[in-house]
């Protein structure tokens, strides 16, 4: 059996499957106080739901928010940062970005709260360019400010200095004079989390990667312990920003690439369900209780990006291109002080979540919309586990509808306009930017509330198709069983196309090679069975910013004007020109080494074909589509393979709810998959 579990901010999903593509699925509050226990919690309730003994589970991944959760609520390590003299404020310097242009007030928007100025100190080093050594390392400063770090309670040290991207030998004997003095603070050298140029991000990464360290480490001990608690004798692997899983103990030592684990796993998910469709230009969209993630799919590959942010903050590490908000069932109504309706991002989260919940919230969110909408069966919420109460979300949705004049009906009508216009512009924003028109994409849905919406914003946003996996509300989790093994190394190497030194790039990009190797090597992985796939940042020579374009190994002088000839196309989709005339510069160089794991095989939960979908109607209600109307309801697992189902209906299953809005058909296809389309 291989097993997924991926944390949310209000549910745990968790995904078994067994070697015959069975699939079984549940949810469990998340505990954020400790979210151990909901792992522990959903292993032993997908246990008792399949029927296997721990013993049975051969794979297990997991996708998990503790790296984002400890850059948001600021509860990493105590960190300190060495760098060369002289740099000390690189750090609080920053690139005097501004996300708010106009704003004279506004803080900083540099991560100072990493290590404030009294734990930032100067080592006397310096390299040149070249990375030749211009001033050696002074030990005894390496010593002294060991010794007076250690004194303040620092656990974690980033070490930063000039041109180490280039040669790493101060930073690694820095690393190991730390090693001798105070075995028991972790170190990060920039010259292994990111061996590229620009000083100031590769700073703030490195930063981020020393104080998450202690943090993901013992995290990822404790989900070891909790394992073999349960009796499950198989390593963890663990979800990457990029896409692909690694094992828990080579996660510990790059712990900044688990910042987007579990966002990646929805778009992976995606990806799997889509492909089984036909579906292979589509926008994901995993709206959960919490927060709302988008990704961008293009022949059936997710858009990557190399550098992401955590709030303001860039982090320079290779991230699967999702776009989050603040917008899920849980998401808050509330008021301006202009007196407009607003939506998330504060949410009720898993406690005491909705005011549907009965758990003691009183403030109006989505899911308590939808229940005044008539979308949601209040009987049978999350499979029957909860029921709602219609009385307190009608009471809260009222709230929020008397602050603005109008009934509670067109406050849960309004409640649903405002959060499908801000997950529209989220669309917008994902596909748009990268030089892609939405309307020549399908819109895959998944979370426990994306299908709930996903027609209306569909039929917003002029996309043709609506696709609802089958097991929407846990996708983020099967996603996790439809990765592969992969590592990602890059390295900076600068020179401009037409007069590089092919056998010093080509040096490079075997070193690359044999550091991806060594890495899958650790993993135990076969090395015939290894793909390797190579890309250069290029960019026009003056120019600030790159694009990746993919390349062959070794680099022959022949390819590289067909190098160019992709890098001015790839220029002109993006930003809508190119200079063909202009010199273009190699920038970095990066290597991809991928193992892919069987892929799943799960079976279709509805195997009939030719019976009626009226053996799968369940009952009807009235739901709001501009006024309340009688509406069809029909049970997901009893729907035949090439049912076709026309609105106003609803289909209920135990992770969500799908609304089929008035003029949109539903169909059932092959894979079992649900698509939507306006007309038929």
């Amino acid at each position: 059996m291989q097993i997924g579990v991926d944390i949310g901010g209000t549910f745990t999903d968790i995904v078994a499957l067994d070697r015959d593509g069975q699939l079984a699925l549940t949810k469990v509050p998340s505990t954020p106080k400790d979210l151990l226990e909901g792992v522990h919690a959903a292993v032993r309730s997908i246990l008792s739901i399949t029927g296997a003994e721990p013993g049975d589970i051969e794979r297990f991944i997991h996708g998990t928010t503790v790296a984002t959760n400890a850059i948001l609520e600021q509860k990493g390590a105590v960190t300190a940062v060495l760098t060369t003299a002289g740099f000390e404020d690189v750090l609080e310097l920053g690139r005097m970005k501004r996300s708010r242009m106009y704003d004279l007030a506004m803080d900083p928007e540099t991560p100072t709260f990493l290590a404030p100025r009294r734990r930032r100190v100067g080592v006397r080093e310096r390299l040149d360019a070249k990375g030749h050594v211009l001033v050696p390392l002074n030990e005894a400063d390496v010593r002294e400010s060991v010794q007076g770090l250690r004194a303040q309670g620092v656990s974690a040290i980033a070490v930063c200095y000039l041109f180490s991207f280039v040669n790493p030998v101060h930073e690694r004997r820095t690393r190991e004079i730390v090693a001798a003095l105070a075995p028991e603070i972790s170190v990060s050298l920039s010259s292994e989390v990111d061996p590229t140029f620009r000083e100031y991000e590769r700073l703030c990464v490195t930063a981020f990667d020393a104080y998450l360290g202690p943090v993901v480490k013992r995290y990822l001990a404790g989900l070891g312990d909790t394992l073999h608690g349960l009796g499950v004798a198989a390593p963890p692997l663990i979800m990457r920003s990029r896409g692909g899983i690694v094992s828990a103990a080579l996660a510990a030592r790059q712990p900044v690439t688990l910042f987007l684990s579990g966002p990646a796993g929805g778009v992976i998910g995606a990806s799997f369900v889509a492909e089984r469709s036909g579906v292979r230009d589509f926008v994901s969209l995993d709206m959960g209780g919490t927060s709302n993630d988008v990704g961008v799919v293009r022949n059936g590959a997710p858009l990557l990006v190399g550098e992401g942010s955590i709030g303001p903050y860039p982090v320079r590490t290779p991230m699967v291109d999702v776009n989050t908000i603040g917008a899920g069932g849980g998401s808050i109504a509330w008021i301006d002080a202009a007196g407009g309706l607003r939506v998330g991002p504060r949410s009720a989260g898993a406690e005491p979540g909705p005011a549907c919940y009965g758990r003691g919230g009183e403030e109006a969110t989505v899911t308590d919309a939808s229940v005044v909408l008539g979308y949601l069966n209040p009987a049978r919420f999350a499979g029957g586990a909860m029921a709602l109460d219609v009385t307190a979300a009608e009471r809260a949705v009222a709230a929020v509808g008397r602050r603005i004049g109008v009934d509670p009906v067109a406050a849960a009508a309004g409640i649903h306009r405002v959060v499908n216009a801000r997950m529209a512009d989220q669309i917008r924003l994902v596909t748009i930017k990268r030089g892609y028109d939405p309307r020549h994409f399908s819109l895959v849905v998944l979370g426990g509330a994306g299908p709930v919406h996903g027609a209306a914003l569909a039929d917003e946003m002029g996309m043709a198709e609506v696709l609802v996996p089958e097991a929407p509300g846990v996708l983020a989790a099967f996603g996790l069983l439809a990765a592969a093994i992969e590592h990602h190394h890059a390295r900076t190497l600068q020179a401009r196309t037409d007069v590089a030194d092919l056998s010093d790039i080509n040096h490079c990009l075997a070193e690359l090679d044999a550091t991806g190797r060594a890495r899958m090597g650790e993993e135990g992985v076969p090395a015939r069975e290894v793909r390797v796939a190579y890309a250069a940042d290029m960019r026009y020579v003056g120019q600030a910013y790159e694009l990746e374009v993919p390349i062959a190994a070794p680099l022959a002088r022949e390819s590289v004007p067909e190098i160019v000839a992709t890098f001015h196309a790839t220029h002109e989709r993006v930003y809508g020109y190119a200079r063909t005339q202009q010199r273009v510069e190699f920038v970095n160089f990066r290597a991809v080494h991928t193992y892919p794991l069987p892929r799943p095989v799960a079976q279709p939960a509805a195997r009939a074909s030719g019976t009626s979908p009226a053996d799968a109607r369940i009952g009807e209600r009235r739901a709001y589509f501009g006024g309340y109307v009688p509406t069809t309801l029909y049970e997901r697992a009893r729907l035949p393979l090439g049912a076709r189902l026309v609105g106003p209906a609803i289909v209920e299953q135990d992770d969500t709810t799908t609304v089929i809005p008035p003029g949109v058909t539903a169909l059932v296809d092959n894979a079992g998959n649900l698509r939507l389309r306006r007309g038929g």
